[in-house]
């Protein structure tokens, strides 16, 4: 099937990957694929998602903040009665050390070299091959992906982009429209 994926499409692929392990998680999950169309390149997929106001900072936010909540596990009211303001070490941890620095402690290591695909990823990459046919390409780029997500519509990428304010049936629909419009 990858054969039929454009450049751009691989690419993105190969960059889910590495959202999987920027985020510390062990497998591909929609959300990684939902985050690599929309930074990799202009294909249909990204210039969708970025017509309806899709942020890729806001959409990674909102999984870290559903897969990894932030613990418990720090008392800041115990904290500062010893002087320590956690949320200013927070603070200055991350504008040295970028969003999230702190949220990464107690995690397992992500996997060295190939992390797999979940089932519902490897759905939404069955899917964008059918939305490609019902659209009579025969390529696969990142659209058709974007489309297999919305189709497959369980993964953790549909919740994300709804919490964000985007409308499904009308982001499909400019999906299509842009894939179309390629296609003239």
């Amino acid at each position: 099937m990858f054969e039929r994926f454009t450049n751009e499409a691989r690419a993105a692929v190969v960059r889910a990957q590495e959202e999987a392990r920027r985020l510390h998680h062990q497998v591909i999950g929609t959300e990684h694929l939902l985050l690599a169309i929309l930074e990799t390149g202009e294909g249909a997929g990204a210039q969708a998602l970025r017509a309806r106001g899709v942020d890729a900072a806001d959409l990674r936010r909102r999984i870290v903040g559903i897969v990894d909540p932030p613990g418990d596990d720090l008392d800041s009211a115990a904290l500062a009665t010893l002087g320590i303001d956690l949320e200013e070490v927070r603070r200055v941890t991350e504008a040295s050390f970028g969003p999230g620095a702190l949220d990464a402690r107690g995690r397992k290591p992500t996997r060295p070299g190939h992390i797999p695909f979940s089932k519902r990823a490897k759905k939404v990459l069955e899917l964008s091959l059918r939305e490609a046919v019902r659209l009579g390409h025969n390529h696969i780029g990142t659209g058709h992906v974007l489309l297999g997500l919305i189709r497959e519509g369980e993964g953790l990428a549909p919740l994300v982009l709804t919490d964000a304010g985007v409308d499904l049936a009308t982001l499909r629909e400019d999906v299509t429209r842009l894939l179309s419009s390629e296609a003239a």
